[in-house]
């Protein structure tokens, strides 16, 4: 093993145990990248960063209580300069782009864990972006699109979870009519013709999730 100071420093967020283990496990060999830390959700990789400021961050996305996406941002508002990789198993555009907006440098699936890990890393230590083929091709499909608004989201998620559009109304606060004005809006920008049409596209691109 090299010297610490010579190593690439990372800290890996998942709230998965054995992933953060299997992370660990492919490290042993690699001679510059050392493992510092391990936090299991976003919180605890806010204080954790705080406390260790690695060099790179693997960050998980779905996790309970903070999120990735919450715990990117916090990071990124306190230290900009922070260099955060993605791991994730969704590979949706809509998931995507809104981690990058959030503050990551890099999107890598854990399919491709074992193939890209060490050379993402290293690519978003290094200053550059590090997105997963598939996903980049996903984006660059979808550039042109209009994304929905943060209340087209909301809508769609009380769809997803089988309300209708009265219900949906009465949680969100507003006129019936509205939904079906933001329903057709959703429509016209995911080009699709029906509400189920609609949710599987959105889950598909990572627009919401269940």
């Amino acid at each position: 093993m090299a010297e610490e100071s010579a190593c690439i420093r990372l800290m890996v967020v998942d709230d998965h145990p054995v992933l953060r283990e299997g992370v660990a496990a492919m490290l042993e060999n690699c001679d510059d990248i050392l493992l510092v830390g391990q936090a299991g959700d976003g919180a605890e990789a806010i204080d954790m960063f705080r406390a260790l400021r690695p060099d790179v961050v693997l960050m998980d996305l779905q996790m309970p209580g903070i999120n990735g996406f919450e715990a990117i941002a916090a990071i990124r508002a306190e230290s900009p300069g922070a260099r955060i990789l993605v791991l994730t198993t969704y590979g949706g555009d809509g998931q995507a782009v809104r981690a990058l907006r959030a503050g990551a440098q890099g999107y890598l699936l854990k399919s491709s864990l074992r193939t890209e890990m060490v050379a993402a890393i290293k690519s978003v230590h290094a200053g550059r972006r590090h997105i997963h083929r598939d996903v980049a091709d996903e984006i660059a499909s979808h550039v042109a699109d209009t994304n929905l608004s943060g209340r087209e989201v909301a809508v769609l998620r009380e769809v997803a979870r089988g309300l209708a559009n009265r219900d949906i109304g009465l949680r969100l606060g507003v006129a019936e009519e509205t939904i079906k004005a933001h329903l057709k809006n959703i429509f016209a920008k995911l080009d699709v013709s029906d509400r189920t049409h609609a949710v599987t596209v959105a889950l598909q691109r990572g627009m919401i999730d269940l």
